[in-house]
């Protein structure tokens, strides 16, 4: 189980980091046909029109850079946990295609989140005194 945490950590911080920095530099070029249509077009237009795509790159780049450096993980899982539920949504919602790459991330995320569950065990307390 330890050597599985590790990959799990080492491929989810490079993901994030991979596809955080391409929030910024844009070193990707998607193919035209690959571009998503309708409401999922109109979707990513806005993100990027407003900005609201650089804060999630950041987050993204944030919360790899952490897991790289294996330094506050639970932090890490609780930033980029949002981040994977957006990305599910987005192509359970809107497109379909290309979910593949979510799943697996969704996947990595719950090995390390199983591993660190402790550490949120805090949030499942049913009355706050």
């Amino acid at each position: 189980m330890k050597i599985a945490v590790i990959i799990s950590r080492v491929l989810l911080g490079l993901i994030f980091v991979f596809f955080g920095l391409n929030g910024f530099f844009q070193f990707l070029h998607p193919d035209p046909k690959d571009m998503p249509t309708g409401l999922a077009l109109q979707f990513i237009t806005a993100m990027m029109q407003s900005h609201y795509g650089l804060v999630v790159s950041g987050v993204q780049v944030l919360g790899g850079a952490l897991l790289l450096a294996n330094l506050f993980v639970p932090l890490s899982l609780a930033l980029l946990g949002p981040v994977i539920v957006n990305i599910l949504c987005f192509h359970i919602f809107l497109s379909p295609r290309g979910i593949a790459p979510g799943l697996v991330v969704a996947v990595l995320w719950f090995v390390l989140f199983f591993r660190y569950r402790q550490y949120f065990s805090g949030l499942f307390v049913q009355k706050a005194v």
